[in-house]
């Protein structure tokens, strides 16, 4: 049993050790703080969304059975996920328009949208499903000057 907790000892010691090294990194380089900010304020982002997106109980699982609350996590991430795609292929056209009136497009521009925008969503709203309805291709071709 002595050489478990010499061995759980060695592990928390060489897990501070990392952890140490990759503060000092961090503390150092301003881009690996930039990136890491970023990617935490995509997911929060996201994160907001979904919550958004939640119909009823504002994001809150009733049920405590995990299986449940799965399916529930994960109709409400595919849902999100719809939204997005529906979100991305409006502002594609948007742009393709645009960029055919003779606009132009550069990553300055592109650089403040964000998928997930909600403001024409009705939540509660009734929503006719046309499955007779054809769906135009996607095309997410924009030239970015």
């Amino acid at each position: 049993m002595r050489g478990c907790h010499g061995l759980n000892f060695a592990f928390r010691e060489l897990s501070r050790a990392v952890r140490t090294n990759f503060l000092l990194n961090f503390i150092g380089d301003i881009e690996l703080r930039q990136t890491i900010n970023a990617a935490t304020n995509k997911s929060e982002e996201f994160n907001g969304f979904t919550k958004w997106l939640f119909f009823g109980g504002e994001g809150i699982i009733a049920q405590n059975l995990r299986y449940e609350q799965r399916k529930v996590i994960k109709y409400n991430q595919l849902v999100a996920n719809l939204v997005i795609l529906n979100n991305v292929d409006l502002m594609t056209r948007i742009l393709n328009d645009l960029q055919q009136e003779g606009y132009e497009i550069t990553d300055e521009i592109l650089a403040g949208f964000s998928p997930y925008r909600n403001s024409y969503i009705n939540r509660f709203g009734d929503y006719a499903v046309d499955l007779k309805r054809k769906i135009s291709p996607l095309s997410y071709k924009i030239n970015i000057k």
